[in-house]
């Protein structure tokens, strides 16, 4: 009679929960009005709320009609969140603007209501290029790490931090990036210039992230996750490590997983790579193809500098790691444009880059996106090596005054809109001069990015199902959708 009991709860609870996903409302435009916000290069409508807009019936659109596609019915990756790094440099220069200058920058960054929303932070641990200095958490030669200590963060980077945090509230993802271990860990006994972690200290090592995790907690700092090595394969003037991917995949299997395991930090995501799109396929396979390193394995991390070798963005690799691992997150971990030059600081073509990396990056499978520098001064450092380059918001410490570049205003379009746990939805277009991305937020408001590439205006129908509204896009501009 149990037996017979048993059989029948489970029948039902199947059948309910069957039920229950058919019965689940689909998407539908009926009764919406789509809300469409712009920023057009070379003008001031920056992310202004520029059109209401109405759905029509519209069974079979021509091919003389340039259209975006959304599909509802086919979801895809879960949103994390949009952000940027808050560097030694980006916190030097924050303590130099002065309290109302403060509270604009924060506001700006960080609110949903009065800015572009950042939920996402990464920080150094230890020193990189963008700061005043070159520091570690230890006295040189500290094997043992007895004399670990995070003051030299308290100063400057610790308390933006924590004020970024509590202005995002529980939305909020923090990580962290090495650049380097202590000079006395590496090959070239220097934090600078590369060189390679030394077998003997790469248990040392392994302690050292358990300890900054550590100390950042003690701060009320939660830490979410982290990356193993910033950039594994470049040599740097700048702080700089390098890792083989069998290098990698052997510290992480052999002393960081277990380590941070053992410490009762099993939950922390681990991300590896944190390089260009370029070589991530090959550091994927040879990582991910290892069970005993991959389960150790949240997510790869990938930049855009691929650029440097002349050709363009690498969007398809991101692609291809996905579909090899769909399990794995793929999370874009840095992205900045180089070699600072004031009189660019408008420049639409800086802008693009972002809408374009974003658009593809998510539409290939991205859970989470993070800018560079949050802040840079008037000369885009400070850097200790003069490696100055461009953040989506200078200060000018001469005037007190702060500059919001396009950039700025383009990551906002994804930023300020796409919530937390949101879906990326099935979305394309039928011309090349447009390109877009959608996402679901949980509350059921459809959000779709559109980016206009070409020089001249694009009237375009936004297409569900046989339904659609006809939207003008301006040239060189960016569009988000709300219906």
């Amino acid at each position: 009679m149990k037996k017979i009991n048993l059989i029948t709860l489970l029948i039902t609870t199947i059948v309910f929960s069957q039920q229950k996903k058919i019965n689940q409302p689909s998407f539908s435009t009926k009764g919406k009005t789509i809300t469409v916000y712009t920023t057009t290069g070379d003008s001031d409508i920056k992310l202004t709320k520029t059109d209401e807009l109405s759905f029509k019936e519209l069974n079979q659109p021509l091919e003389t009609q340039t259209c975006v596609f959304v599909n509802p019915n086919k979801k895809f990756q879960t949103f994390i969140g949009i952000g940027g790094a808050i560097t030694d440099a980006s916190a030097e220069v924050y303590a130099k603007l002065s309290d109302e200058a403060q509270k604009e920058f924060l506001q700006a960054y960080f609110s949903k209501q009065n800015g572009i929303g950042y939920s996402l932070i990464r920080t150094n641990m230890n020193s990189c290029d963008f700061g005043s200095d070159s520091y570690t958490y230890i006295e040189e030669g500290d094997k043992e790490l007895k004399t670990f200590n995070i003051e030299h963060d308290r100063r400057f980077k610790l308390p933006l931090i924590k004020k970024a945090l509590n202005l995002i509230g529980k939305d909020a993802t923090f990580y962290f990036s090495p650049w380097s271990p202590p000079a006395f860990m590496k090959s070239n006994n220097s934090m600078l210039k590369g060189g390679k972690l030394l077998t003997e200290y790469k248990q040392s090592w392994a302690n050292y992230y358990v300890k900054y995790i550590q100390e950042l907690q003690k701060e009320g700092i939660p830490v979410w996750g982290l990356t193993i090595q910033n950039e594994p394969m470049a040599v740097q003037t700048w702080e700089s490590c390098i890792y083989t991917a069998e290098d990698e995949r052997d510290f992480l299997k052999k002393y960081l997983g277990p380590t941070l395991k053992k410490a009762g930090f099993g939950d922390k995501k681990i991300t590896v790579w944190d390089h260009n799109r370029d070589l991530m396929v090959q550091r994927a396979s040879t990582i991910l193809d290892d069970p005993e390193a991959s389960k150790y394995v949240w997510g790869l991390g990938f930049h855009w500098y691929e650029t440097w070798s002349g050709g363009a963005q690498m969007f398809d690799n991101v692609a291809k790691v996905k579909e090899m691992y769909p399990s794995v997150n793929l999370m874009f971990t840095e992205g900045c444009v180089e070699k600072f030059n004031a009189e660019r600081y408008n420049f639409w073509g800086n802008a693009e880059r972002y809408g374009k990396s974003m658009i593809n990056d998510f539409n290939n499978g991205t859970v989470a996106w993070t800018d560079w520098n949050i802040l840079l001064d008037e000369n885009g450092g400070p850097n200790h090596v003069k490696n100055f380059c461009f953040a989506p918001v200078h200060a000018d410490l001469k005037s007190g005054k702060l500059i919001f570049t396009p950039s700025f205003y383009v990551i906002g379009h994804f930023s300020k809109f796409i919530e937390k746990g949101a879906k990326r939805i099935a979305t394309s277009a039928s011309r090349s001069q447009i390109i877009s991305t959608s996402f679901l937020n949980p509350d059921g408001k459809m959000v779709t990015v559109v980016l206009n590439q070409s020089d001249e205006k694009v009237l375009y129908n936004i297409c569900i199902g046989n339904t659609a509204a006809e939207v003008t896009i301006q040239p060189k501009s960016i569009q988000t959708l709300i219906y």
